[in-house]
């Protein structure tokens, strides 16, 4: 058996005592204690095992732990400065290969330590454990503690059977700088805690990363998706900051992605109203898609901002997964309205003189649409939020990942290749069935010149603050109406509404 010696660090004080901590929401009591060791870097990786976004879609199912958004370039850019060193990693390959500058290579040092945690039996991560032959156990003997690792991992090309028992929670793009067949002796500092709670993990990550300003605050939430969930977070200023800003960010990408149905038809400076204004859209989404769920109430939560009814697991999609989502959703929506010859849709299209903007469908974002309204988006958006979120386990959302690397560099082509993956996802089909069923409602707005007056008068109910309402209950009545199929899901959303 292999054992690493190991400085227990006890670290605890009496006004911790009063901290809420709550088993069920993942808060349990933490050990007052944690270790610190070194140990070779290869060997770390291999009991690790980080599950990142690049894994292939078909073995989705076997990805198992908390998830971390993994970016290769910056794991490969620390590869190069552990081999040789700052400025030399830094240089471009042809100054690499001059003579001129081969002084310039430096020991590649990482005397910070990586944060990890250790898996206790009864841990369990989406309905795995470790296995026991794979645990690892800790020793504390006259003052050195023996961190002992699985027996069996002598034995050549060792793999977990099951989850692996330990959790990077901070430091994974230093650790993924080395391959696992690495023979070089090179050996990390480590700080490990031990049975240590995800929400504990959660919050150490924010510490670490965010508190000194290190990373982007909207950026964490998609490295550890976890922390968009979080009750302490929920209170103070960053986390409202973040479902604003990320809400922004959304209605930047619909507005400038050129294959999106809101292309230039969102009104980002105010001025001229002709389309929705950006304020409006981000209002609907942080009351929709980025809004938060608490366990206590009977309405949905947002599929992008919230733990799932289901299960304690925050949808890890990232931003441009998200935004690729909202993309398709609308485009499908557009397509069906215009692909489908309901009659409100021809009546707008033939009884309306055509607007300044050429290139669109006035049934879809006309000024006589309710689709291009304040009322209308929000309304959508409530309807495919609600829908999917308490749809998301019969869907298998979770089973989407991002099979690629992202880029912040160009978000666009990150937003393009997740449209090209959601057709690959069998919830592509349930989306479309939607739209067309949504395309069929009466999107007309009161504006509309040759509504009959009854007609009107039920439409103006869409105005004004009380309009989100009506028009949301409305289009599910619709729904519920025209489609056996989502009857028995909107049956439930019509349910809460009345709660």
């Amino acid at each position: 058996m292999q054992e690493i010696l190991a400085l227990k660090v006890n670290q605890w004080l009496a006004e911790w005592n009063k901290i809420y901590f709550d088993n069920g929401q993942h808060k349990a009591k933490p050990k007052d204690h944690f270790y610190i060791f070194s140990v070779k870097a290869s060997l770390l990786r291999s009991l690790s095992k980080i599950q990142h976004r690049q894994a292939d879609p078909k073995t989705r199912k076997d990805e198992i732990g908390i998830q971390r958004k993994h970016d290769k370039k910056r794991s490969d850019e620390i590869r190069e400065y552990i081999k040789f060193g700052y400025p030399w990693s830094s240089l471009t390959p042809a100054n690499k290969k001059n003579e001129e500058f081969a002084d310039m290579q430096k020991p590649g040092w990482i005397p910070t330590a990586i944060v990890i945690n250790i898996l206790g039996k009864n841990d369990e991560r989406r309905g795995h454990k470790v296995s026991t032959n794979d645990l690892i156990t800790i020793e504390d003997i006259n003052g050195i503690s023996k961190i002992n690792l699985p027996e069996n991992m002598n034995t050549s090309g060792w793999e977990p059977s099951d989850l692996p028992p330990i959790e990077v929670i901070d430091g994974q793009h230093r650790l993924w700088a080395f391959d696992k067949e690495d023979d070089f002796d090179f050996e990390v500092p480590v700080v490990a805690f031990h049975e240590l709670d995800i929400s504990w993990q959660a919050y150490l990550f924010w510490v670490i990363n965010i508190k000194p300003k290190k990373i982007d605050a909207s950026l964490a939430f998609d490295m550890y998706p976890l922390l968009r969930d979080q009750d302490w977070l929920e209170k103070g200023e960053e986390h409202i900051i973040y479902r604003e800003t990320r809400a922004q960010e959304l209605v930047e990408i619909l507005w400038s992605y050129p294959e999106s149905p809101w292309y230039k038809r969102i009104e980002m400076l105010g001025g001229k109203r002709e389309f929705v204004s950006q304020s409006a859209w981000v209002r609907s989404l942080v009351a929709t898609f980025i809004k938060k769920w608490k366990k206590s109430s009977s309405r949905s939560g947002g599929l992008f901002g919230s733990q799932m009814n289901y299960t304690d697991d925050v949808l890890d999609w990232s931003r441009a997964q998200q935004a690729a989502f909202l993309i398709y959703c609308w485009k499908s929506l557009e397509e069906a309205i215009k692909n489908g010859a309901y009659t409100w849709a021809v009546e707008i299209r033939n009884n309306n003189p055509k607007l300044d903007n050429i290139g669109f469908d006035d049934a879809f974002a006309g000024s006589y649409s309710l689709l291009n309204t304040d009322q209308g988006v929000r309304a959508v958006l409530q309807v495919f939020n609600d829908i999917f979120y308490e749809q998301a386990k019969e869907l298998n959302l979770v089973e989407w990942i991002e099979i690629r690397e992202s880029s912040s560099d160009n978000i666009l082509d990150d937003v393009r290749f997740n449209l090209r993956e959601i057709d690959n996802q069998a919830f592509s089909k349930y989306i479309k069935d939607l739209c067309i069923v949504m395309a069929s409602f009466d999107w007309r707005a009161s504006s509309e010149p040759h509504l009959d007056s009854e007609t009107q008068k039920m439409k103006k109910a869409y105005r004004g603050s009380g309009g989100y309402k009506e028009l949301r209950e409305d289009v599910l009545k619709h729904l519920y109406d025209k489609s056996e199929l989502l009857r028995p899901i909107v049956f439930k959303l019509l349910g809460m509404a009345e709660k």
